[in-house]
């Protein structure tokens, strides 16, 4: 009985959402599980290829993010004129073409190349997933169908690097051109099976209003001042999480001698919780306004980098990663479906990509803060630095709150632009 209840909820759930948004869920399963048997290695693999240190080939991520976050502006300019289906097939073709290029590189500038696509490869589809699902999903449903595809998303990172610790074992080329082959797939599944959503109508007076625009009409996203400000400030906070992703493996393998394979577990839990927690962590944070939920997701974000700094074991790391991982599910949903609902309709996919462009911001700037914090007080300050960073960042969160409530109210431009 209690499974038939069960599976007539589960049925109900399906049913509420389009086909459409379900054909991407399994497009975006088949891509992370494809690209996460790659880049839990990829730095062990760049680094062994050129024989250089980690620190060295950390500096790749920086400028490849900075390239990628300025080329990927483009993004937002394709999604809005021409439609969200284009910028989501290039970034998964170019995607998979920068894994073939990388199973093939053997010098630093080789590596930069297909780094640097990859670097513009994800914000360009970020941009044009999450316009697609804001222009399918009413605004009820948005913060739902976003922790879905988070899910969803998270799934495939739970699967790929179990798969891919295997492979790479055997042979990185061989993991390369898996990971490349599902990039096609799902590109392959666009072209084929996903319709556009942009509006004709909304394309054609796009294009017109483009004509007289500067700066590809970004200059209509930076007059929202209050939303320029929300993102620079989340782009800080954003800086302590990534450092942790970026600096963690090192961290604990010269520090206390964790092996790879056991550091494995330590992102796998991150992924098994937002498969299974994210859902309700989402349903309570979904009956408080966002703003102040952001700044609790961002301090609970901060707690966990800083926990980092109290660890000196393989279990006292997975609890850092619990910690950071409840502030991941507090924050990011939450946070793409504000930018989701505050974007007037035809300015979705600028919205979209100004937002992802500053965790870009955040991406190149955490491997030069977390180097030098490493390498000029202690391995320690790397942890407390992001601390510092991310409970600043939880602060002017809480601030922009307390103004918000006293202003306007949050979904302006959901109201103010015509769909």
């Amino acid at each position: 009985m209690k499974g038939a209840i069960l599976f007539g909820r589960i049925a109900t759930k399906f049913h509420a959402f389009p086909r459409q948004f379900w054909l991407i869920a399994l497009g975006v399963m088949i891509s992370s599980a494809g690209s996460s048997m790659i880049w839990p290695f990829q730095l062990i693999y760049v680094s062994g290829k050129l024989g250089l240190h980690i620190s060295t080939v950390a500096t790749l991520i920086t400028i490849s993010s900075a390239m990628g976050l300025v080329i990927s502006l483009v993004g937002g300019s394709i999604a809005d004129r021409i439609g969200r289906k284009p910028v989501m097939f290039l970034a998964q073709a170019s995607h998979g073409a920068a894994y073939l290029l990388m199973s093939q590189a053997s010098s630093y500038l080789g590596f930069l190349v297909p780094m640097t696509i990859m670097a513009t490869a994800m914000p360009f589809y970020a941009v044009g997933s999450d316009s697609m699902m804001a222009d399918m999903l009413p605004v009820e449903q948005r913060i739902e169908g976003y922790s879905i595809l988070r899910m969803i998303n998270n799934a495939g990172i739970a699967v790929g690097p179990a798969i891919g610790g295997f492979i790479v074992s055997k042979s990185y080329v061989l993991a390369f051109r898996i990971a490349a082959t599902c990039m096609f797939v799902y590109g392959l599944m666009l072209v084929v099976l996903v319709k556009e959503t942009l509006n004709k109508q909304r394309r054609t007076r796009h294009l017109d209003m483009g004509r007289r625009e500067s700066f590809g009409g970004y200059n209509r996203v930076l007059r929202d001042r209050f939303f320029a400000i929300f993102v620079m400030v989340v782009a800080l906070g954003m800086i302590a999480p990534l450092m942790m992703w970026t600096l963690l493996a090192v961290y604990t393998k010269q520090n206390f001698g964790l092996p790879e394979y056991l550091y494995s577990w330590i992102p796998i839990t991150n992924a098994l919780m937002c498969v299974f927690v994210q859902y309700f962590v989402t349903r309570i944070a979904s009956r408080f306004r966002p703003l102040p939920v952001l700044a609790v997701g961002m301090f609970v974000y901060a707690a966990g980098v800083g926990s980092v700094a109290w660890m000196s074991h393989f279990g006292g790391f997975v609890v850092s990663m619990v910690i950071i991982t409840f502030g991941e599910l507090i924050l990011v949903p939450t946070a793409t479906t504000y930018v989701a609902n505050r974007a007037p309709a035809d300015l979705r996919g600028r919205y979209m990509s100004t937002y992802w462009v500053t965790w870009g911001l955040a991406r190149a700037a955490a491997p030069l803060i977390g180097g030098v914090l490493n390498d000029q007080i202690s391995p320690r300050a790397v942890w407390h630095g992001g601390l510092m960073i991310g409970a600043a960042s939880a602060l002017m969160l809480f601030i922009l709150a307390k103004r918000r409530e006293r202003g306007v109210p949050e979904e302006e431009g959901e109201r103010t632009c015509p769909a």
